[in-house]
């Protein structure tokens, strides 16, 4: 998988409601969430290879809103852009000058950060979910039940129930790690930060799948 590939991957998704809940796990996880409306942090990036080498780093900003609203934004080390208003994903690459184009798609096992938006029907459902404490951070370690998943494990790390990290291992052994940082919760974030109109001359591919 791709370094470009992975970051939208880990993106797309972000919208869902709460119901009943099966596991411990699970329960919790969804009770830290469901106050959650909306998000909005700095965050670095880093992609290891199964022996832990680092093959590349990134950094930049995210802001989310309830239902299914994102924009996530990588400055360094090259430009990149997933925004989704809710229906439609853009994944904007400037120096391509290519724009991909999706729906967006509310499988968790294909898109992980559904996971932000609480779902608990969709953690029991595709997940075994355990928590630890690690003296202030608590952590979720998530295994799909379905073999056919882009990852092999996911791990949500909270400080006082606010998200500050997040981990997924895919079936190659290569490790995802990111950090949150200056995070914000439930602050209103205008809907225009999730509206992206695409530059003239960009090569537009729709993603049918």
């Amino acid at each position: 998988m791709t370094v470009k590939k992975t970051l939208a991957t880990l993106v797309v998704g972000l919208a869902m409601p709460l119901s009943a809940i099966a596991s411990e796990g699970a329960e919790r996880l969804s009770r830290i969430l469901e106050p959650m409306q909306t998000y909005e942090a700095t965050f670095e990036q880093q992609i290891l290879d199964a022996s832990g080498e680092r093959l590349q780093e990134a950094r930049g900003s995210m802001w989310l809103s309830r239902p299914g609203k994102f924009r996530w934004e990588v400055d360094a080390p090259y430009q990149q852009l997933v925004v989704s208003d809710g229906e439609d994903v853009v994944l904007y690459d400037p120096d391509l000058e290519q724009a991909t184009v999706q729906a967006l798609d509310q499988r968790v096992t294909h898109t992980p950060a559904l996971l932000l938006s609480g779902s608990a029907d969709e953690l029991v459902e595709s997940f075994d979910v355990t928590r630890s404490q690690q003296g202030s951070a608590e952590r979720f370690s998530l295994l799909p039940k379905d073999p056919d998943t882009l990852f092999e494990e996911l791990e949500m790390t909270f400080r006082g129930e606010r998200l500050v990290g997040l981990q997924m291992l895919d079936s190659t052994g290569q490790r995802t790690a990111i950090a949150f940082h200056d995070v914000q919760m439930n602050r209103a974030i205008e809907d225009a930060r999730f509206d992206f109109v695409i530059p003239d001359g960009t090569d537009v591919i729709r993603d049918t799948h």
